[in-house]
This record gives structure tokens, sequence and C-alpha cells, in this order.
């Protein structure tokens, strides 16, 4: 059977989501926990993508196969008693065996924490960005609403982004201001590698008036990653939803 599984993880003693030679990694942690459970047997996990060392997941999904009579909604207690305790299954559930935890995404939403309290807070370093400056919020709500819909978002993907198509949809960003916190949350059908982390950094550097809101119509039309902000650091960032 087929089984979907949503899990959280702390992303701050990983070298990120996906397997990496020699490196403690959120999916090398499940498979070795799931082939333990299976005697042996190498289990392979998909997820819904990967994520960068530091990043964090609150609803990440993946799907396994397997062939033990397991009903699915044990598998959370089964896993979460192998797997280290920065990593939780949340649910599971029997799906289709067409199901696939990539292919069949339909959003996905991004979070992104900044922590603007004057002093940083030792128990929110791993977890925030520390960012003790005055910002213009509306300024940077004016600037979200132009990166809304459908684009082309080579300016504020990675350099080292592969793939050829880089046109995607973001259905919002919304900025939440909070006492000590913003928070961004951008949600689309796709997303460029850092691409969550280019928009945060350039938003920031429009609260802070390096940029107009405006400017960055200028920075979508130019694609080139050199015409947007800063890449906001990894750590602030996290999986938050996928939707199928």
């Amino acid at each position: 059977m087929r089984i979907k599984c949503t899990v959280s993880y702390d992303g701050s003693q990983f070298y990120g989501y996906q397997v990496q030679p020699g490196q403690r990694t959120v999916q090398g942690e499940i498979e070795q926990a799931l082939t333990g459970v299976h005697k042996g047997k190498f289990i392979r996990i998909t997820a819904s993508g990967r994520t960068d060392a530091g990043v964090h997941a609150m609803g990440q999904v993946f799907h396994f196969d397997t062939d033990l009579q397991v009903p699915a909604a044990k598998w959370p207690v089964i896993l979460n008693q192998k797997i280290g305790d920065d990593v939780a299954v949340l649910s599971a559930e029997e799906v289709s065996e067409t199901f696939h935890a990539r292919f069949e995404v339909k959003t996905k939403e991004y979070r992104y924490i900044v922590n603007t309290s004057p002093v940083a807070l030792p128990f929110r370093r791993h977890y925030a960005v520390h960012y003790p400056y005055t910002v213009d919020i509306e300024a940077m709500r004016q600037a979200a609403a132009y990166l809304e819909g459908e684009h082309d978002f080579t300016s504020f993907s990675s350099a080292k982004t592969e793939v050829m198509d880089r046109v995607r949809n973001i259905e919002f960003i919304k900025i939440e201001a909070f006492e000590g916190e913003l928070i961004f949350r951008v949600k689309g059908n796709g997303f460029l590698y850092n691409m969550v982390r280019i928009i945060a950094g350039t938003l920031l550097e429009v609260g802070n008036g390096k940029y107009h809101p405006e400017e960055v119509v200028k920075m979508l039309d130019a694609k080139d990653r050199g015409a947007a902000g800063k890449t906001a650091p990894a750590h602030g960032l996290y999986l938050w939803e996928v939707n199928y």
C-alpha cells in the first residue's frame, strides 16, 4: 500500500531535507527508521520538495510504499519512536498507488518569520531572523502586491536554478505584524530555488527604504538575479502547508 504522511521538523541540525552522503538529513532520518521497521529492506520516501539546511517545516508531505499490513493511522506512532525529537510525523493515511507527493501538488504555503525586537532573543535565534530596524510595513505590502499573480520569477530565484521555465503563480503574499515579529506568508503553485527567501529579503529592503515599492516591477521585468534584493537567511523560512 502507499502511505501519505505529513511531517514537521526543526531544520536547525539538518543538512537540509534531501539525502546527502555523510550528512544528517530529514529524508535520511525517516528512511533509516522505515528501513529498520521493514527489517532491513530499504524504503525510499518521496516528498513534495526539498528544503535547504536550516529551513524548517510545519507541514511537509511525503509518501512511501510498504508491504506491511499496518493500519495507516499507526505509522506516526511507529516512526516517532525511531526518529529524533526534532522530527515528528503528524499524520498518515493510505492513498491510491498512483498518488505522488511531488507531482500532484496544487499549492504550497511558505512562511518567513522575522524577529524585530531590539535585542536578539536567544531562544529565537534558530527560528526567526533578527532584524531590529524600523520598517514601513505598508510599503512592503504595496511591493508584495506587485509580486502576486503569474510572473517570470527569474530575478527572484538563485542563479543556481536549473529549471528553464521560471513562470510561477503567486496566489497571495500577506505580511502580518505582531509585537516584536513579522510574518511573511507566501502561497503559490510552485517555487524556484531560494525564491521565498529572495522575496522576503527584497521586501525587507523595501521596508527599510532601499527600494520603492514600484521598483519591484522593474525587478521582475529584468529577469536577472542581480536586479532583486538580498537572499534572506535560511533559518527564518518554514514550509508551512502543502495542498493537493
